[in-house]
């Protein structure tokens, strides 16, 4: 799918912990010697600086580099000690599929790289000030531009320390991961409304699926390239190719899904077309070795549910974080309710289906939103209760009939396993409560 940026990618940089300091190192070296370059001209004469520009003598000089070239390193070494101690908690806390936020987060990223880059400067800078017999040499717009370069980055420093305390707080990242779904999803809708979906119609359904079971019979294979997950999908690409080979292809991956090197990728109808559209094919789905959120809706439900599920586990015992979790997975379904559809389809520009895939279905999403949960914390009533006021809550809220279906079967495996729990009779009391307004909500008998 095309790329937009928005302004939270200037702070979500790649996710790594070197890029951005060596672009900057590299940087700060070219400028280093492009401002030794006026200092020399300067020495010899050619150029004049302002007299406000200037650090003293040699000796001076070199004191005041000693200083910062000390400070700078230490607060380097704090800087990656810092990092490795958040990363270790993240990993612990919120499990490993969230470590990338934190490795990608570009503060961290920016303030390692200014740090690196200012002790370079430094020591660049202590290097060519020099008092021997055959003179002196003092860079000073050099030396002046190195503190310039060490005051911002400390400025960095209390910018990384804040942005550090506020990012491994749980309530954050969990509305962080909430923020991501939603863009992810409205960059989706943004694609989507600009190809010609099938009608949600039985009569377009109907010739979406006879179609489908014709690529199945009849179509050529297109192999998976290579093992991964499929992470994003291109389907104006997909849809550009197919329409000019006059073709259909069916994908037999969604986002987030797994595919094995060698196993059917997509169905192409007619099957010698299958040859001439593989390059394309292989070129608009991106596989790589982990889930992303930018078109995996599911990766950002299964986030939430890790959170929970770690929050909810013996060790931790945090039962507010998991509530919480299910408070905000319960909003999600509610806007997926509304603007998710299961068409699976489009049209080409001449009005024929040219893209088949597997639509990503409101059933699928409400398990995979509440299964984990209501397994892992059947033993816990605050959780059942929640479940089932987010449930009834949801059923207010929205009139899809495949959310309620969906519904209406998490409330009665709810109702089922809390009935084979031994609970005090105040916590039943409660648990049957929530259970009844839940049917009543969903038109169901209790």
């Amino acid at each position: 799918m095309p790329n937009r940026q928005s302004l939270r990618d200037v702070l979500q940089l790649r996710v790594d912990l070197w890029r951005i300091p060596l672009v900057l190192s590299v940087g700060t070296l070219l400028f280093f010697l492009a401002t030794v370059q006026v200092d020399r001209a300067v020495a010899r004469g050619a150029l004049s600086l302002p007299a406000w520009i200037s650090v003293g003598g040699p000796d001076d000089a070199r004191a005041i580099l000693a200083a910062m070239l000390g400070a700078v390193s230490t607060v380097l070494a704090l800087i990656f000690s810092v990092a490795l101690l958040v990363l270790s908690m993240a990993v612990s806390q919120f499990g490993p599929r969230i470590l990338y936020r934190f490795v990608r987060d570009g503060i961290t990223q920016l303030t390692i790289g200014l740090f690196f880059a200012s002790f370079l400067h430094t020591l660049l800078d202590f290097v060519v000030t020099r008092s021997d017999a055959t003179g002196h040499f003092v860079p000073q717009l050099t030396v002046m531009c190195g503190v310039a370069l060490v005051i911002v980055s400390f400025v960095f420093l209390i910018v990384f320390s804040h942005r550090t305390a506020m990012s491994i707080q749980t309530q954050n990242v969990v509305a962080r991961i909430v923020s991501d779904l939603d863009s992810a999803l409205q960059e989706l809708l943004d694609v989507l409304r600009t190809h010609s979906a099938i009608p949600e119609t039985p009569e377009a359904f109907a010739e979406r699926d006879a179609l489908s079971d014709r690529c199945a019979a009849e179509g050529g294979i297109v192999p998976v390239p290579r093992t991964g997950f499929v992470q994003e999908v291109d389907l104006e690409r997909l849809l550009a190719a197919a329409d000019g080979a006059d073709a259909v292809v069916r994908l037999l991956f969604r986002p987030g899904q797994f595919a094995v090197e060698g196993a059917p990728l997509c169905w192409v109808l007619p099957a010698a077309k299958a040859a001439g559209l593989t390059a394309e094919i292989r070129g608009a789905v991106k596989i790589g070795a982990q889930r992303t959120l930018r078109q995996d809706l599911e990766f950002g439900i299964a986030q939430l549910v890790e959170i929970a599920l770690r929050a909810m586990s013996a060790a931790v015992n945090d039962t507010f974080t998991g509530l919480t979790c299910i408070d905000w997975l319960g909003d999600e379904l509610r806007v997926f309710a509304v603007h998710i559809t299961e068409r699976g389809a489009c049209l080409g520009a001449s009005g024929s289906i040219r893209l088949i895939w597997p639509p990503l279905r409101m059933t699928r999403l409400v398990k995979s939103a509440f299964d984990q949960i209501r397994q892992g914390a059947a033993a816990n009533p605050a959780v059942s209760i929640r479940l089932l006021q987010t449930f009834a809550l949801l059923a207010n809220q929205s009139e899809n009939p495949r959310l309620h279906e969906a519904l209406a079967e998490q409330t009665e495996a709810v109702w089922e396993a809390a009935s084979t729990r031994v609970f005090v009779k105040a916590d039943r009391a409660d648990i049957e409560t929530a259970y009844r307004r839940a049917c009543a909500a969903l038109d169901m008998t209790a």
